[in-house]
Parts: C-alpha cells; sequence; structure tokens
C-alpha cells in the first residue's frame, strides 16, 4: 500500500524523487552580515568627506519661506551675544526651561533659532544645542533671503 519503513530487502529504505536533499529550514546570515559590513565601512570612509570646512556667509540665502499654518516659537540671537525667546530677553542657560513652559505640542513644537549675522558662531551653536538636549527635535535655523539682481 505504501512504503515500508524498516524491513525492506533493498538496503534500508528509500530516497526521494532523484535524489534530493531536504529542505534547509535555517536562514543563512552570513551574506547579510557581509553586505552590512561592507556598507559600515563605505559609511565610516564616506561620513568625513561630508563636512568639508568652506566659508560660507549663513544669513543670506536664496531659499523661500516656509508656510507655516501656526507660528513658531522664536530665538533670537543679537549680535552682542543677548538671547531672546520671542521679544523677551533671558539668561542662556534658561532657555530649557522656558521653552518646556511656552511649548503647547509638547516636544515637537517647531523652534526657529534666528541668529544675527555678526553674532558669535559659537553663542548660536550653544543656544541649539541647549534647545536640543531639552528635548525639542524640531530646530530651524532663520535666514533672510537674497535679494534678486
Amino acid at each position: 500500500m505504501g512504503m515500508s519503513v524498516g524491513g525492506s530487502k533493498g538496503g534500508g529504505g528509500r530516497r526521494r524523487r532523484g535524489g534530493r536533499k531536504a529542505v534547509m529550514s535555517e536562514i543563512n546570515v552570513t551574506p547579510f552580515v557581509d553586505v552590512m559590513l561592507v556598507l559600515l565601512i563605505i559609511f565610516m570612509v564616506a561620513a568625513p568627506m561630508m563636512t568639508v570646512g568652506v566659508p560660507l556667509d549663513l544669513p543670506k540665502t536664496s531659499a523661500k519661506a516656509l508656510n507655516a499654518e501656526t507660528q513658531p516659537i522664536t530665538v533670537s540671537v543679537k549680535a552682542d551675544g543677548a538671547v531672546f525667546l520671542q521679544e523677551t530677553a533671558i539668561p542662556a542657560d534658561e532657555i530649557a526651561a522656558k521653552l518646556e513652559a511656552v511649548a503647547t505640542t509638547g516636544y515637537t513644537e517647531r523652534i526657529f533659532v534666528r541668529g544675527d549675522g555678526a553674532a558669535p558662531y559659537g553663542v548660536i551653536a550653544d543656544v541649539m544645542s541647549r534647545i536640543q538636549q531639552a528635548g525639542f527635535t524640531n530646530i530651524g535655523l532663520v535666514t533672510e533671503q537674497k535679494p534678486d539682481n
């Protein structure tokens, strides 16, 4: 009626048709690991090349104005390094606490950092890092549009 299990005279049972092996049910991750290591090396080599030191005049760009349905929170840095939240002067170390009090949508609130062209870059970078360390993730730099000549 069917295949016999143990007592066959043919020498130990029958094989499948065509002598095929059983299907392997394990996942071979070796090729995946190889590809990931190659990508890791490529990104490690390419990452330092993406940050080139080119002298730029950041406050003047030809970018178009953003369409916004709600007003973002604005942090301004004057040329002398004074920091303002909206129109109120605040010390730099109070930025995080003041933003958490003002933000209506939590840490996803849009925050625009406006820096005077003559403001020290270190002060603007410090303000942005304080905002990021407070947990806000939607931070943008505001620039003026270049006049069309």
